[in-house]
């Protein structure tokens, strides 16, 4: 099937265009007047911003801030967002980890189409999910991400949770020398191996910053990865730490440990028993500094830790009964034969078939198709020496096993599939749609490591 701007309805239904207007475009996100039709305004727009001391570097941004401006909306809820491009190239946004409807998923000439500079689309659905959840384009993703358009989306529970404090930390490496200049998002050498890797790291924008929190309080730290490429080793020498939450969905309470890894579009929740006034304690990359976490006066008495997190009502797959389907992703080193002519690279392929970032009609040709309301186990097998962050859209799944490591099942929508590893996860098929399935090292998904899975 031809798709033209005609035949997607999200696209006739969602896109306006937009003048400047007197007071020219509006670089901020806020609630707006029109809160009967919408409530929040996202603008994307570049911006100069100073991520090496005393210069200046044009990123893009959302609502004014790069990595955007935290959106927030309460668990159950509508989420109203017109987004609207001041870019100088089409965009869309995708809303990693809710669970939506597969018009407001974002993926260009699937679900929509690309909202055109000076257009704005209105993106609205339930967040059935609290947690932590962020935002980012589906179109030229490498460069998109990487000059900034990402963001965080929290989504708040119905109850109060015993937490009285939090924090969200939004990690992000720029791929910009010393002097602030963007070098290439994309090297192919490096996207035949783990990734294009950024120079400069930044929690929510800034280059080690010291973060205040409340002396003896336990603290909600919402730790997000906004990277193109990279894995962190979290780690916090010296603190009293335990996780709450893994990627939007709640866990049962535990030690942090010596580290975690944390991929590219995944989120961690912990909480913090912050220590004495004026104690500082480091969050780091492996040995590396990220940020430094210093105590300040709270005017509280001590806290104790909350209880877990209340569940997100995500089905439950009944294994029993499920199918079973099995997914390579594997190295191929392959280059398109019309090079010449903008063929895509493919660097990597699942189940032999590599994804050409450049064909529209890549969707029309899912790798699975899926019965609505069925359950199904995937075998997740990286066949390479490399980090694949597999996230699905549009649907949950519960990570069942690892012939790597030992796994307390968990529902995600990211899972970090390590070197020659082989993870099993399961999920209900209860999302109707044609969803993304991709390694979430961009690198990777834009040459070849991603496909589409049918719910029909």
């Amino acid at each position: 099937m031809s798709v033209t701007r005609r035949q997607i309805l999200a696209g006739l239904a969602g896109v306006s265009v937009l003048g400047l207007g007197a007071g020219g475009a509006r670089y901020w996100l806020g609630r707006p007047e029109e809160a009967k039709t919408h409530d929040y305004e996202l603008i994307a727009a570049p911006l100069d911003v100073e991520l090496v001391p005393g210069r200046k570097t044009s990123v893009w941004a959302y609502g004014g801030q790069a990595p955007g401006l935290e959106l927030r909306a309460r668990q159950g809820d509508w989420l109203r967002v017109r987004f609207v491009n001041r870019l100088p190239e089409p965009s869309t946004i995708h809303w990693h980890g809710i669970r939506l409807p597969l018009e407001m998923d974002g993926v260009p000439y699937l679900s929509q189409l690309p909202v055109l500079p000076g257009e704005s689309f209105d993106y609205r659905f339930r967040v059935p999910d609290a947690g932590s959840f962020w935002y980012h384009p589906h179109t030229a993703s490498g460069e998109q991400l990487g000059r900034g358009l990402v963001g965080p989306l929290i989504v708040e529970e119905r109850e109060p949770t015993g937490f009285r404090h939090e924090r969200t930390l939004s990690l992000k490496s720029w791929h910009v020398d010393g002097q602030g200049v963007f070098g290439e998002f994309s090297v192919l050498r490096e996207a035949a191996r783990g990734g294009t890797p950024g120079r400069l790291s930044t929690v929510n924008g800034q280059a080690s910053p010291t973060l205040e929190l409340p002396a003896g309080q336990v603290v909600r730290l919402r730790i997000l990865n906004l990277d193109n490429t990279l894995t962190y080793r979290l780690n916090l020498p010296g603190a009293e730490a335990r996780v709450y939450a893994l990627d939007g969905n709640p866990v049962a309470p535990r030690p942090l440990g010596r580290e975690y890894l944390l991929g590219p579009g995944m989120r961690i929740e912990l909480g913090l028993r912050v220590p004495a006034l004026g104690t500082a304690l480091p969050l780091r990359n492996g040995p590396l500094r990220l940020a430094t976490l210093k105590s300040v006066d709270s005017g509280e008495a001590a806290a104790d830790w909350p209880a877990a997190l209340p569940a997100n009502p995500v089905p439950e797959p009944d294994l029993a009964a499920a199918t079973s389907l099995g997914f390579n992703f594997e190295w191929v080193g392959a280059l398109s034969g019309n090079m010449e002519q903008g063929g895509a690279f493919k660097f990597w392929q699942i189940n032999g078939q590599a994804w050409d970032i450049n064909d529209k009609r890549c969707a029309e040709r899912p790798i699975a198709t899926l019965q609505q309301g069925r359950s199904y186990i995937f075998e997740l097998r990286n066949v390479s020496q490399y980090l694949h962050p597999i996230h699905l859209h549009g649907m949950a799944f519960k990570v069942l096993d690892s012939n790597r490591r030992k796994i307390d099942p968990y529902f995600t929508d990211t899972y970090l599939l390590g070197r020659n590893e082989t993870a099993r996860i399961a999920l209900v098929a209860d999302n109707p749609g044609v969803w993304m399935f991709h390694c979430h090292v961009i690198d990777h998904m834009e040459t070849g490591l991603m496909a589409a899975i049918e719910v029909a």
